[in-house]
């Protein structure tokens, strides 16, 4: 991998690609290239272009930043999981391919389900892990994120916006100021965006999201790797309560509630929240 500047940022990195297991994944990275990196693990229906770059930005200052679309959503090859443990078997083929035997994880919403059972299944490969607007496996309320996407869809279609706008903020003057500015920063990439997602992996992470919301709890005391957790105080996706049972079965883990926000608290009060991710996770 070449050396870059750490003055590039997310808006400017270019894509690219590796073939593994079958699979050819697209993924961007930034910062410099020495140390362990950190791997992002994206929400349900989501690309390369959903990550937040004022985060993103900080992060990689210092550290090498790896982004990636799952398998058969954005610009990667291969058919849609629909199970979570499918899509941390995929995750560990993308981070494993890349050379990585170390890495640290920051996670949002889907993402955080799937770091969940790769940590699990793969103890050794997560030194520090960032879990965001995410929650257990068989959290109460989980299966019933179905209900609350399509809701909120449907009500962002009516008025012409990003569901986002519904789904990661507060239907209130903060919320609402705070979701137009996250998508302004989304649009910040105006040329090599990413290949859309349709309704069908919308539909089959969801499925996905069902059955990991009606299984058996894990057992994450077995989670020693170092974990921030972090949520806004009205989460109507992953409730808010869940992030607050995660910090009870991870040992030592660390929790962060931003008020008057939703599921997307991290991305409204990036400003507070990307100086203590960057803390937290260190060199």
């Amino acid at each position: 991998m070449s050396t870059q500047s750490n003055r590039a940022t997310y808006a400017s990195a270019p894509t690219k690609t590796i073939t593994a297991g079958g699979n050819t994944y697209a993924y961007r990275e930034l910062g410099p290239k020495d140390g362990i990196p950190v791997v992002f693990f994206v929400h349900l229906s989501a690309n390369l272009d959903n990550w937040d770059p004022r985060i993103v930005d900080a992060i990689a200052r210092n550290r090498h930043v790896v982004t990636f679309d799952n398998v058969g959503v954005g610009a990667s090859t291969g058919k849609v999981p629909d199970t979570i443990e499918a899509m941390a078997a995929d995750a560990y083929t993308f981070i494993t391919a890349l050379g990585f035997d170390t890495v640290d994880l920051f996670t949002f919403s889907m993402g955080g389900f799937i770091a969940q059972d790769l940590i699990l299944e793969h103890p050794h490969l997560v030194r520090k892990l960032i879990l965001t607007g995410t929650g257990p496996r068989g959290g109460k309320d989980i299966d019933k994120v179905s209900r609350t996407t399509y809701v909120d869809i449907l009500r962002a279609t009516l008025v012409r916006a990003d569901p986002k706008e519904f789904l990661f903020f507060n239907r209130n003057p903060a919320g609402k100021t705070a979701a137009k500015a996250f998508i302004g920063r989304l649009h910040e990439r105006s040329t090599d965006r990413d290949t859309a997602v349709g309704i069908s992996v919308l539909r089959t992470q969801l499925a996905a999201i069902e059955k990991y919301g009606r299984s058996a709890p894990s057992d994450l005391s077995r989670i020693t790797a170092d974990t921030l957790i972090a949520n806004g105080d009205h989460d109507r996706m992953v409730p808010t309560p869940l992030s607050e049972d995660l910090r009870r079965r991870i040992p030592g883990s660390e929790l962060i509630i931003y008020p008057d926000s939703g599921h997307g608290g991290v991305f409204q009060y990036h400003d507070k929240f990307a100086p203590v991710a960057v803390e937290f996770l260190g060199l």
